[in-house]
């Protein structure tokens, strides 16, 4: 089985690449299973339904959020019926939505979860390591989207939760790392990084930020231009991951799209 998780995607050109890529993405991966964190999909801040059920429409299995998940007021009146979005689960308002879901697959039950890290983070109820005991030692495939501040947190959660997890990727920075690895059966690197545009400041137009770094007062501008998919994809076998990658979709000023993939094992 193969999981293609695609990392935070980051307003209009963000949404633009993910729909004229992912089609041939998920041909070329073989993909069975599509996540996809979809915290900055609304102008840069938050989710719409309107646009979660695009990325439905697109063939995505599971959205996760962040620390943006309530941006949108309208994501907090319709949340309850859209069964394939999650929310990380230690962040307030926590009687909002839910934060895992069950996919039946060719290697038996996976469970999709969303936790916030601490560091750095808002809003947040109790600690990762504290919210995921209650998913351990069950009869199930547990993959996490992990969305944190900090690669030391991160990787103490992988080493803390490798034997228990098929996977967990790291979201929020929106840069790439490349730590990618698989240690115990479980894929893991600590940030799948920004699927948005490739000259900007994580996806947000870059004088905009220069300004508000400045003492202006600004308002969130998402940046224009050529955009990125940042993805890793892992193979999942007798379920137990045995191999992971980066995959990086760029576009051109021809519209065309170049698919990189960053391992020794080619898609």
């Amino acid at each position: 089985m193969n999981i293609l998780f695609i990392g935070d995607v980051c307003g209009k050109p963000g949404r633009r690449i993910l729909k004229s890529s992912l089609s041939s993405l998920i041909k070329k991966t073989k993909a069975e299973v599509v996540i996809v964190n979809g915290e900055n999909a609304a102008h840069g801040k938050g989710i719409t339904p309107k646009i979660y059920q695009e990325f439905i429409r697109l063939g995505v299995h599971c959205v996760t959020l962040g620390n943006h998940a309530f941006a949108k007021s309208e994501i907090k009146q319709e949340i309850d019926c859209l069964d394939r979005l999650i929310r990380p689960e230690n962040m307030t308002p926590s009687d909002l939505g839910k934060s895992s879901i069950q996919l039946m697959t060719s290697e038996g039950i996976l469970r999709i979860l969303n936790i916030s890290g601490e560091a750095f983070m808002d809003n947040i109820t109790e600690s990762p390591f504290d919210t995921m005991k209650q998913y351990i030692n069950r009869d199930e495939m547990l993959f996490v989207d992990f969305h944190g501040e900090t690669t030391g947190e991160k990787l103490t959660f992988f080493h803390t939760y490798k034997m228990n997890c098929v996977g967990i990727v790291g979201t929020h920075t929106h840069v790439t790392t490349s730590d990618e690895t698989v240690d115990s059966g479980c894929g893991y690197i600590s940030d799948v990084g920004m699927t948005g545009v490739i000259h900007s400041i994580l996806g947000r137009d870059i004088n905009e930020v220069i300004r508000r770094q400045n003492g202006e007062k600004t308002h969130y501008t998402v940046a224009t231009g050529e955009a990125m998919l940042n993805a890793v994809l892992l193979t999942v076998v007798n379920r137990r991951c045995e191999h992971i990658e980066r995959i990086k979709v760029i576009e051109n000023q021809k519209q065309d799209l170049e698919y990189i993939v960053f391992s020794e094992r080619l898609i």
